[in-house]
Order: C-alpha cells, then sequence, then structure tokens
C-alpha cells in the first residue's frame, strides 16, 4: 500500500489559505494608510503632565539614591560595630550584610584570613602612662630629700 504523495506547499491549500500573491496583499496587516487630506497626529501629552511625570520621577530617583546611601552608612556603621576591622570601608558593601549578621561575620572573617594586616590594633595591657589609682596625689619634696634622693 502506497501512501498517496502530499501536494507540493504552493498548491497545498492549507498552507496557502489567507495568503495570496497579489500587490494588494503585500502591505502590512494593522496599518491603515493615511489618507490624502488627512495627518496623523503622534500621541501627546499637555505640557503640564508631562512636567509632573518628570518632578514625580526626580523625586523618586533622589529617594532612591537617598536610600542606597543610608544603606552604605548601615553597613559601615554595622561592620564597625563588630570592632573586627581598622576600616570599616575595608569591606565593600553588600546589602546581604543589612540582613544577615552571620553573612556579615562570615564576609569579615573572609577579608580577615585573606588580608589580617586589615584587622583591628587595640593596645592590650599596661603601657605605663595615665592615672594610676595607687599613687598617692600628695608630692613630698622634704620627704624624697630625707629618703636619699
Amino acid at each position: 500500500m502506497e501512501t498517496p504523495a502530499a501536494p507540493p506547499a504552493s498548491e497545498d491549500p492549507q498552507v496557502n489559505e489567507g495568503f495570496s500573491e497579489s500587490a494588494e496583499d503585500t502591505q502590512i496587516v494593522g496599518t491603515p494608510e493615511p489618507e490624502q487630506g488627512e495627518e496623523q497626529e503622534p500621541d501627546t501629552f499637555p505640557r503640564s503632565v508631562v512636567e509632573k511625570l518628570r518632578k514625580e520621577n526626580a523625586s523618586y530617583r533622589d529617594r532612591a539614591k537617598q536610600a542606597d546611601a543610608l544603606a552604605e552608612r548601615l553597613h559601615a556603621a554595622l561592620v564597625t560595630g563588630t570592632g573586627k576591622l581598622a576600616d570599616p570601608t575595608d569591606l565593600p558593601y553588600d546589602p546581604e550584610h543589612l540582613d544577615n549578621p552571620e553573612a556579615l561575620d562570615a564576609a569579615i572573617a573572609d577579608l580577615l584570613t585573606r588580608k589580617p594586616h586589615l584587622a583591628s590594633r587595640k593596645p592590650v595591657g599596661d603601657i605605663n602612662q595615665g592615672a594610676r589609682p595607687s599613687a598617692s596625689g600628695d608630692v613630698n619634696l622634704l620627704a624624697m630629700m630625707r629618703g636619699g634622693l
């Protein structure tokens, strides 16, 4: 049993349905041609509406810039609060650090393993400066001279 051969695509009525090769059908569907006496005007809005929208968008851009600056300041304050870094700007800003303190600690630990010289250095112990509670406040020169100094 042989199957009938399919007609060529140019003769197939299902393929060519709705299509013809006349010059009238080569125009793009959905774009009517303007008539000779008619001019098409683009969609325009009143100037006041456009100015209002521009001001509104400018205020949103300013708010976004301010929010970004405040987020970076908060990040620096959180890094400073840990006390692990000498300079809080050594750790690059990451918005994930604001919501996740574990991620912040992990990022600081990773930075300090790669660059230990960025760690906070605080003097520890007695550096022999400042007032001491055991020292008496009275200086007696006569007692010093009698003591053989």
